[in-house]
């Protein structure tokens, strides 16, 4: 069974700006592009039934589209560093969308999620790097910023036991905003005909 998630993808033009921040870094092993993503909440691997329900489940929210930009960098691991990312500005509506993921999780079984909603974009997985090395990387390119874009659905992908690092896979979209988008019944201009 894969492991699966819920995630926001990157889109090409904020991917490419991050595949910039790429070298300058030893001991970093540099995520792909194609796989960047922010990780709503982590599932991991469940039984059969249980996805069936998430991905039935998730189909049910009902959230409209928003902007986002990637801002700062950072480490995880202060003493001993072991990723580098990109963290993502501040938005209410991303943490109203990942709230009711994690809602629905727990309704369905999943023990709440020990850690705090982070919402970032792993660039970098760091085996040995000096702390030094990462405080001068970091130092260098501080005011990383994305231009905003826009966030039309969430995902939920999968991912194979490995190192880390993908190769992530779309298992089901979901579309923001579309339900706001459909003619009302009510405020249809559609009259019903009349029979003589």
């Amino acid at each position: 069974m894969p492991r699966l998630f819920t995630a926001l993808e990157i889109p090409r033009e904020a991917a490419l700006s991050l595949s910039l921040l790429r070298g300058g870094l030893p001991g970093a092993r540099w995520l792909s592009f194609e796989n960047c993503h922010i990780t709503l909440r982590f599932i991991g691997d469940i039984d059969c039934p249980t996805a069936d329900e998430l991905i039935s489940a998730f189909d049910r929210i009902n959230r409209s589209s928003f902007s986002l930009s990637l801002e700062g960098l950072g480490a995880f691991g202060s003493k001993k560093p072991h990723s580098i990312w990109a963290g993502v500005s501040p938005s209410a509506e991303l943490k109203a969308l990942q709230a009711e993921i994690e809602r629905i999780c727990q309704r369905h079984g999943l023990p709440p999620d020990p850690r705090r909603f982070s919402p970032h974009v792993t660039l970098a997985r760091l085996r040995n790097a000096r702390v030094g090395d990462v405080v001068k990387y970091l130092g260098g390119r501080g005011d990383f910023r994305t231009l905003p874009f826009d966030v039309g659905r969430f995902v939920v992908m999968s991912s194979r036991d490995s190192v880390g690092g993908g190769p992530y896979i779309v298992e089901e979209a979901y579309p923001l905003g579309w339900r706001n988008s459909l003619p009302s019944l009510e405020t249809s201009s559609v009259q019903p005909s009349r029979s003589n």
